[in-house]
């Protein structure tokens, strides 16, 4: 039997609605659709993902509960923000170390948005001390990094993002040949998946194959932290 797609146009068509009608009002009359077109599938997607991602490494979660579990909650964290409307406009979901509520750790991560859907892996914005732990570990062990992530397929499968610093971190070799990354104040990588793919049947194999892609970049963080993969 052929497997059904997890999302749909009226995914995209809720997330859309309710950019235009971010409010608590709007939200309850239309909950039933987040729940049917959005938040329902994508936990259907993350329960699919538990064994393709144990085969990938069994210290990585992909945890299916509506409350407490990989997918972000739809209400947004205003008390510091300038931007007070109460719900994001995208979904996201972490899929996390099994040690990662107790030390920071990397994760692989997936985006569900119109027209931005993507798959990511990496540590994204790391406190400084961890930071630091990860670029002593990119001097001292350069050619497993170059290998996992500046292979012609990596590079053709992924993007590399997140903020640089002007100049080199101090006390780091600016002749380094990975200063790049030894500036980098988060060390990801993204792959973006089409909307027609992400409203497709094929959208759990494109997700597994991006997982598997990843990998050895995910593996090699949790090294530089000692970290099991």
């Amino acid at each position: 039997m052929a497997r059904a797609a997890y999302f749909t146009p009226a995914t995209f068509k809720f997330q859309r609605d309710l950019a235009k009608n971010n409010n608590r009002d709007w939200f309850i009359a239309n909950k039933a659709r987040y729940e049917e077109a959005l938040r329902d599938p994508f936990l259907r997607l993350l329960a699919d993902l538990q064994g393709p991602l144990a085969a990938i490494s069994p210290h990585f979660r992909s945890d299916p509960r509506s409350v407490g579990g990989s997918l972000f909650r739809i209400q947004r964290d205003t008390r510091f923000a300038n931007d007070k409307t109460p719900y994001k406009t995208w979904a996201g979901a972490r899929l996390f170390h099994e040690r990662g509520k107790q030390v920071e750790a990397p994760v692989f991560y997936v985006h569900v948005q119109p027209g931005q859907c993507f798959v990511a892996a990496g540590l994204w914005h790391p406190e400084s001390r961890v930071l630091k732990r990860v670029r002593d570990f990119l001097v001292d062990n350069p050619s497993a990094w170059t290998k996992a992530t500046q292979s012609a397929s990596f590079r053709k499968s992924f993007e590399r993002g997140g903020e640089s610093l002007v100049r080199p971190p101090r006390g780091y070799d600016a002749e380094h040949p990975l200063i790049d990354d030894l500036k980098k104040k988060s060390l990801v990588a993204t792959r973006a998946i089409p909307d027609a793919v992400a409203t497709s049947p094929s959208l759990l194999r494109e997700v597994e194959k991006s997982l598997k892609g990843l990998a050895p970049m995910v593996d090699y963080l949790c090294a530089a932290l000692d970290l099991e993969f």
